[in-house]
């Protein structure tokens, strides 16, 4: 939720004049130098650790602008916080852009472009179009849907494509079993998606519905799934040994991360785009992956990760 004043146009001419000034001895440093002082926002994120990270790295950068923050991230499944900025409830979240493209726009997976600039263009386009969501910033890295296995299961199933996990759920579904979170289940862009692309249908008796971080525990142990549900970017993947069976038929969406607002939130705050444009640009595959595995393996609050790799690339202070 937004609180401005009139204060606000003075608010702007201040942050042009700092920003003219800041011209003539500015460093270079990386992060923004966009003013937000005497402004407020409502940040949300997801539940999931890479969700709570970027959603703090957005709480702590605000605040380095000089903005008042209310911090809602956390909140369960993607519809909620969805319907929370769409509502008013929350100004701005990280979203990704194949969720943008699936669940908010409702177009079919499978027509959507390739290149992740192509697919964030459409979908910033549509969405701004259609609901005032505005997105910018967008990541370099992508976080998509895959299935996982241990190393030395798929080389004795002889899985390694998504393909090849089809032929052993329609022929052997014991040796298919799933572990997946719920939402991931019940996604167009999720399991139903998967098993009407590949052509198959694996029993529900073996199927068991998680949390997602116990797909970590469940898979190699074997226990209750030989499969689960991942995120490419988890760090627990390399962790744990795990190995992700290649999308063959290239069914699931590019996820590329960006950020989302209400778009008169945005009008009014143009600075967001340079404060979180370089963050962005900086945060590949392997550094999320790290950032992930420091929470999920080594038990480091997201808040103590978000800020010190803020810190140690100049976009804090």
């Amino acid at each position: 939720m937004r609180n401005k004043t009139k204060a606000v146009r003075l608010t702007a001419l201040l942050a042009g004049l700092a920003m003219t000034v800041a011209a003539c001895g500015d460093d270079g440093g990386g992060s923004g130098s966009g003013d937000l002082s005497g402004e407020s926002f409502t940040v949300g994120s997801k539940e999931f650790t890479e969700q709570l990270i970027v959603g703090s790295m957005a709480i702590q950068v605000l605040e380095d602008a000089g903005a008042e923050v209310e911090d809602k991230t956390g909140l369960v499944g993607t519809e909620t916080v969805r319907t929370a900025l769409t509502a008013g409830e929350i100004d701005l979240y990280w979203e990704y852009t194949g969720t943008g493209w699936t669940s908010h726009l409702g177009h079919d997976g499978t027509e959507a472009p390739d290149d992740p600039q192509e697919l964030f263009d459409k979908v910033a386009e549509e969405d701004l179009a259609k609901n005032k969501i505005k997105w910018f910033a967008l990541a370099s890295f992508e976080n998509t849907y895959a299935i996982a296995t241990t190393a030395e299961r798929a080389n004795e199933l002889g899985t390694t494509t998504l393909s090849d996990y089809a032929e052993v759920a329609n022929s052997n579904p014991a040796d298919a079993s799933l572990c997946a979170a719920t939402e991931f289940l019940t996604r167009s862009d999720g399991w139903p998606g998967v098993e009407k692309t590949y052509g198959f249908n694996l029993p529900t008796s073996e199927i068991v519905e998680v949390d997602l971080g116990l797909v970590f525990d469940q898979v190699p142990s074997g226990e209750e799934c030989s499969f689960g549900e991942v995120f490419s970017t988890d760090g627990r993947i390399p962790a744990n040994d795990m190995t992700l069976l290649e999308d063959d038929k290239g069914f699931f969406v590019k996820y590329n991360l960006a950020m989302t607002a209400d778009a008169q939130v945005f009008e009014q705050s143009p600075e967001l785009e340079e404060i979180f444009t370089p963050i962005a640009e900086a945060l590949s595959t392997e550094t999320m992956q790290d950032l992930n595995a420091q929470v999920d393996e080594e038990g480091l609050p997201p808040e103590e990760v978000a800020q010190a790799w803020l810190e140690d690339n100049g976009f804090l202070g």
